[in-house]
Order: structure tokens, then C-alpha cells, then sequence
């Protein structure tokens, strides 16, 4: 195992971005950000087409060098550290070719495909002793440990369940946005692509986190439901169900065939009241018995400044591999589970896109069935949708 070295920080921290459209072009204008605050510089893209002038107008100064070969470039390029966004089933090779050179990472979620591909990634980072944080956005709000102090302290009694619910709306060109959109598997390879495990992985990542039940030896067994109503391979209408070792069970139900598009949003239910909390607006209502409703916006912390912090001064990481296992653990019931059940043609009906040309697929009652999964901690099935079959068991 190597020694992993801190950052001097009197000058910027050398970057690479690989896979900086899409996605991450999100990470693209976050790390000029940062840039400009004099933290990082990027030196190199890592693209299969190179980005124009006009993508790195935004960036003063010598160009970064780029490559579609991310080991020669972080060679080349002499950088410390990658935010890998590219196609998910790459991510185990690209992260384990960085760390074999020292490159500490921030990787985008998820962080694999399958377990074993989490687990040799994990294993890599871990021998090479770099610093590798997933992800998860959500982690970084300052609302996270708000609640675990509120909830520790007995605001809303016994924890008796977390539930989640994401109610997207996504157009049919969502599904054509790469090769690789809505696809299970793809020339051999697992990819995973499912509304669970990708789009609004954040709602099962951030109940398990809030449940503190973040590890993969956190897991009992998973139960899934998995149904499409899109022509593709991967679920967009789905929930999932997990019971914990000593701990709290676990329930999400998301959709990307929503009637309305609404905040996602996780509910802490005590016996003595809740806690609710939009992790993308970081805002959070307590409701429990003798007070009134109290509500509350938070910070947040950027992963990547906090990648920066934690290379130059320990600040402890917030999303390091091991936090993401009891996720990595439901991305592998989703995976090995039967393949997603088409919705019957009377469930769904279609409503022109919500930008551009095309249509989308609306599942009739889907609001409603979210947002009661996440209530009641049911499956859509006990919940008594005429579509729902009964539930899928992967025990670790």
C-alpha cells in the first residue's frame, strides 16, 4: 500500500475531468469555479471527441491538453486528482488506472455497474491509499448531520422507518441521450441504467445515509419492484425495500413517468413525528407532537472542494466508498432481479415532451403511489397498484 500524499497548497490543485459533456459539463463549470478561487487548474479533458474552443472559452490561459486515453493523460499531464463522468460500466477501469498512478478521485455515481466491479474498485483505491470520493451531491448538505443530531437527540421519538420518493418527468429523447440510456446491458456488459440506480439514485443513497445504514454489511435482504413503461431495457417506475441489520427498514419509490415533476425528498418517521427533507433544495420540516411545523434551508459543501480540503488538511471526506456499499447493495438486486416489467398499455398514456419535440409517457396514479411508498414504507404492490406484481427478494 502506498502512502497517500497531501496537496501543497499553495498552489491549485492539477485536474483532469473525464466525460465533461453530458453530466459533466456540470463538472466542467464547477472546477472553473474552483479555479478561479485559485483551489484547482484544470490541465486535462479526457474526451472521445475533444471539446471545442468555445467549451473552454470560459477557462483564461494555456488550454487543457486533451486525450480519449485518460492514463497517458494524467501521465502527461502530471495531475493529482480525476473526477471521472463518463459511461457508468467504465468506471471501475478508469478510476483503478488512476489510482495505479497516485490520481486521488472524485467518481461520479454510481460508482459501478455490479458489485464486483464496486468491490475491486474499492480494493484498488483502498491498496493504493489515495482518496476516492462517490458522488453522492446530497452528502454534502449541512442538512445531513442536522438530522442525525435531531433525530439522536429523540426530536421525533423511535425511528420506525425511512422512506424516499422521486417523481420525475423525463421525455422519450431522456432515453436516447447515449447509447447506453435505459439499457440493462450492452454488448455483453452491465450497465444499469434504471431510475433506481442512476437518475434518482440520490433518493436511495440519501435514506440509507440518513438511516445510518450506509455499509454494504449494513443489508439484510432487498426487495424490488421493477416496471417500464418507456421501450427500453431498465426500469423508470420502480421502488425497493431494504431491511437493515439493527436498524430502521428502508423504502423508495421513484418514477421518471411522473404526472408532475416534484422535488425528491426523504421522511425520517418517528413515533412522535417526521422529519422531511428536499436533499436537492437542502431544505428540511420537522412536524412532531407539541411544536409546530419548523422549516429550514441549509448549507451545503461541494464534494470536490471538500476532495481539495481533505487532501490538503484531512478534513475527512464525505462520500468515501465504504459509505456507498448498502447502495452498491441494492444496484446488485436491481442488476440480478428479473427483467423490468412492461406496464400494460391502459397504465400509461403519452403527453407531448416538455422541451422540443417528442412525447412523454405519463403512468396513470404514479404521484400518488410515490408519495404514499414513501408515507407508509409499502411496495407498490401492498399498496394495491393493478400493475404491481409481487416483490423481488435479493439477500446479500
Amino acid at each position: 500500500m502506498t502512502r497517500m500524499r497531501t496537496h501543497d497548497t499553495t498552489s491549485p490543485l492539477p485536474i483532469v475531468l473525464a466525460g465533461a459533456r453530458g453530466h459533466g459539463r456540470w463538472h466542467l463549470t464547477n472546477i472553473r469555479r474552483l479555479q478561479n478561487q485559485g483551489l484547482v487548474r484544470l490541465v486535462g479533458v479526457c474526451e472521445l471527441n475533444p471539446l471545442t474552443d468555445g467549451e473552454l472559452a470560459a477557462f483564461a490561459g494555456e488550454p487543457p491538453a486533451q486525450s480519449s486515453d485518460l492514463g497517458s493523460l494524467l501521465d502527461s499531464t502530471g495531475a493529482r486528482a480525476a473526477v471521472i463522468c463518463t459511461p457508468i460500466p467504465t468506471h471501475t477501469e478508469l478510476a483503478l488506472a488512476a489510482a495505479a498512478r497516485g490520481v486521488h478521485l472524485l467518481l461520479e455515481k454510481p460508482p459501478a455497474a455490479t458489485w464486483a466491479d464496486y468491490a475491486r474498485m474499492a480494493d484498488g483505491v483502498r491498496e493504493a491509499g489515495i482518496a476516492c470520493q462517490i458522488g453522492f451531491q446530497s452528502f454534502g448538505s449541512h442538512a445531513v448531520p442536522a438530522i442525525r443530531e435531531l433525530v439522536g437527540a429523540g426530536a421525533i421519538g423511535t425511528v420506525r422507518g425511512i422512506g424516499a420518493a422521486g417523481a420525475w418527468v423525463r421525455d422519450d429523447a431522456y432515453f436516447r441521450r447515449a447509447p447506453w440510456a435505459g439499457r440493462r446491458r450492452m454488448d455483453g456488459t452491465d450497465v444499469v441504467d434504471g431510475v433506481l440506480t442512476n437518475p434518482l439514485a440520490h433518493a436511495v443513497a440519501t435514506a440509507l445515509e440518513l438511516a445510518d445504514r450506509g455499509r454494504a454489511e449494513d443489508v439484510a435482504y432487498i426487495e424490488t419492484e421493477l416496471f417500464r413503461a418507456h421501450d427500453i431495457e431498465a426500469d423508470d417506475t420502480s421502488c425497493v425495500r431494504v431491511t437493515t441489520e439493527d436498524g430502521p427498514p428502508v423504502t423508495a419509490a421513484v418514477t421518471l413517468c411522473a404526472e408532475r415533476a416534484d422535488e425528491p425528498y426523504v421522511i425520517v418517521h418517528g413515533d412522535r413525528g417526521r422529519v422531511t427533507f428536499w436533499y436537492k433544495q437542502d431544505r428540511v420540516l420537522v412536524q412532531r407532537a407539541g411544536h409546530g411545523p419548523e422549516e429550514a434551508v441549509h448549507g451545503r459543501t461541494d464534494l470536490l472542494e471538500n476532495l481539495v480540503g481533505h487532501l490538503a488538511d484531512g478534513t475527512p471526506l464525505l462520500v468515501p466508498p465504504h459509505r456507498t456499499g448498502a447502495f452498491m447493495r441494492v444496484v446488485e438486486a436491481v442488476r440480478t432481479a428479473p427483467e423490468p416489467t412492461p406496464l400494460p398499455a391502459e397504465a400509461w398514456y403519452t403527453e407531448p415532451a416538455t422541451a422540443g419535440t417528442g412525447v412523454r409517457r405519463v403512468v396513470r396514479g404514479v404521484d400518488g403511489l410515490v408519495a404514499a411508498g414513501a408515507d407508509t414504507l409499502t411496495l407498490f404492490s401492498e399498496l394495491g397498484a393493478s400493475w404491481a406484481r409481487p416483490s423481488e427478494v435479493s439477500t446479500p
